[in-house]
């Protein structure tokens, strides 16, 4: 296991989104509001938006909740979220980036910063992870969508780079000003069986992985739950990898 987005089919496979699902609400209908507020309203117009406004769906968000987070973004005294990262160092050394939306840095600095530290970990300055990772577009699709030979023809002839499939997901891989474009070829692919994608983001991908040892990967994945808990954040990418045996041990 490696990175952030298996770490997510994880929690999902233990029945943790069900637990999760007002706040999975709340961190989608953040992103809605803000991609309004940065571009136009309207989603046909808006790549961004119309990339968050099919993200909440695949979570089967109500449309009342969707229109709500765009009518947000023009409501005069709303919040108004901004986009802070955090970068730092978790067990075993390894590299970890924390994307969030907030409207309090100070309350967000400091709930990061606890989970690091009872971690074990610490948090560093801006730069000092991110230059070990490169940044990707990513389109996700189920893993049962189409087999891993059929998406993999599907996302070159979209302009994708490369396809990680695996039994949950398969993720396409791009250059990351092609996201929208490679994102919005793949709904119409395989005579419209893949459709619009549930995930098309601008990713953390790293260079390189930090294998860690049984007791090390119960502390990593801890403290990556403890960031994903966190209100105000919406992303966590890490550089870990853990051997499949150790995986069964801390999955069973």
């Amino acid at each position: 296991m490696a990175g952030h987005s298996k770490f997510k089919n994880i929690q999902h496979r233990k029945g943790a989104q069900d637990k999760k699902r007002a706040k999975v609400f709340s961190r989608l209908s953040k992103e809605i509001t803000i991609a309004a507020k940065m571009g136009m309203p309207d989603p046909d117009s808006n790549p961004r938006l119309r990339t968050a406004i099919n993200a909440a769906r695949a979570q089967n968000m109500p449309k009342d909740n969707i229109e709500r987070a765009i009518k947000k973004s023009a409501d005069a005294g709303g919040e108004n979220y901004e986009e802070v990262r955090y970068e730092g160092f978790g067990p075993g050394g390894i590299g970890v980036i924390v994307e969030t939306l907030t409207d309090n840095r100070n309350r967000t600095a400091g709930d990061v910063r606890t989970v690091f530290t009872k971690s074990g970990g610490n948090l560093g300055e801006t730069g000092s992870v991110s230059f070990m990772f490169d940044r990707r577009g990513a389109v996700e699709y189920p893993g049962d969508v189409a087999d891993a030979d059929a998406v993999f023809e599907a996302a070159i002839e979209a302009g994708a780079e490369d396809v990680e499939s695996s039994d949950d997901t398969h993720e396409i891989l791009c250059a990351m000003e092609e996201l929208h474009n490679v994102a919005a070829a793949l709904e119409g692919a395989l005579d419209g069986l893949l459709g619009p994608p549930p995930s098309a983001q601008i990713v953390w991908k790293p260079q390189n992985e930090i294998s860690v040892d049984e007791e090390t990967a119960e502390k990593v994945l801890r403290m990556m739950e403890a960031l994903d808990d966190l209100d105000d954040v919406q992303n966590v990418y890490a550089n870990f990898d853990i051997a499949d045996e150790i995986m069964e041990k801390l999955s069973a």
